[in-house]
């Protein structure tokens, strides 16, 4: 199996595609292609994947195109019948809603950064960072209350510790940690692990 992928150093999305190939043992698998992702200054090369132009996009050796990490995760995992993907149950729907309370708290933050880092300081809305900022601590208290077994490594704890590993690169001075010290232990465990190890994030 080989698979062409748009991607980007930081993105906590092409991360989780990445862990994802990395504990499916395929990573050699994956041609990553060079890209730059931006909110208003599009790259129009990820468009042959993705009309969002957004990072992970990804093309198969057949011609099918990927889009977005949720969709990729599921397939890697799908062809290398693996099981970061509970196939049903419970299991199932436990670990797909971490991925998408892990996905929300990104989309939330990733809101601020743009607000902060790309709009003119006269354009910023207070009021939409402070109303972001409650949905990213809303997700982080219910990850508290609903930590995954030291053992689970599904797409729901891989969406978990990429979140949180991407506000730590992104938001240090946030310190979610001090009030979520169960979750902040389960993390930095997690991060331990050779797939987390080798996909972290770079500016």
């Amino acid at each position: 199996m080989k698979l062409s992928l748009y991607w980007g150093s930081a993105s906590p999305f092409v991360r989780k595609v990445m862990v994802v190939a990395h504990m499916l043992q395929i990573e050699d698998s994956i041609e990553v292609l060079d890209s730059a992702a931006h909110p208003t200054d599009r790259d129009t090369r990820i468009q042959t994947y993705n009309p969002l132009a957004k990072v992970p996009a990804a093309r198969t050796e057949d011609g099918v195109v990927l889009y977005d990490s949720r969709v990729i995760c599921e397939y890697l995992d799908t062809e290398k019948n693996g099981a970061l993907f509970p196939r049903a149950g419970a299991p199932r729907w436990t670990a797909l809603q971490r991925q998408a309370l892990a996905d929300g708290l990104l989309d939330a933050a990733l809101l601020i950064r743009y607000e902060t880092l790309l709009r003119p300081e006269q354009h910023r809305w207070p009021l939409w960072i402070e109303k972001q900022t409650e949905k990213v601590m809303d997700a982080l208290n219910a990850m508290e209350a609903d930590i995954p077994d030291a053992r689970c490594q599904d797409i729901g704890a891989i969406s978990y510790a990429c979140a949180l590993g991407w506000l730590n690169f992104r938001f240090p001075d946030l310190s979610w940690q001090q009030e979520r010290p169960a979750l902040a232990h389960w993390h930095a465990a997690f991060e331990k692990t050779p797939a987390l190890i080798a996909t972290r994030p770079t500016a």
